[in-house]
């Protein structure tokens, strides 16, 4: 089973910065994709930053955050970071961590999807 683990949220003024990091932990074999989500109140789960495995792995972004957020990986921590610029009021969101990977669970090696616990990110204007 894999865990992940969020930290670097908080409030901020409007054109302020965050570093959202994620790290993975448990008996994991191997880490595919990578990225965060987003849910503010109201509102369905959506898509801010993938990146994919491999190098420096090939990154995708929702294009409300294009230029303003980049999203990067450190394999050998089995860590994602979401760095995240010239923030706005409309980004406020719970920020949700998810991967997907090869893990042993109950006997077998598995592939599945999982989530973080998320983690606040308030932007006041």
């Amino acid at each position: 089973q894999v865990q992940l683990v969020e930290s670097g949220g908080g409030l901020v003024q409007a054109g302020g910065s965050l570093r959202l990091s994620c790290a993975a932990s448990g008996s994991i074999r191997k880490i595919n994709a990578m990225g965060w989500y987003r849910q503010a109140p109201g509102k369905q789960r959506e898509l801010v930053a993938t990146i994919t495995s491999g190098g420096r792995g090939s990154s995708n972004y929702a294009d409300s955050v294009k230029g303003r957020f980049t999203i990067s990986r450190d394999n050998a921590k089995n860590t994602v970071y979401l760095q995240m610029n010239s923030l706005e009021p409309e980004d406020t969101a719970v920020y949700y961590c998810n991967a997907d990977s090869e893990y042993y669970r109950n006997g077998y090696w598995r592939s599945g999807s999982s989530w973080g616990q998320g983690t606040q990110v308030t932007v006041s204007s």
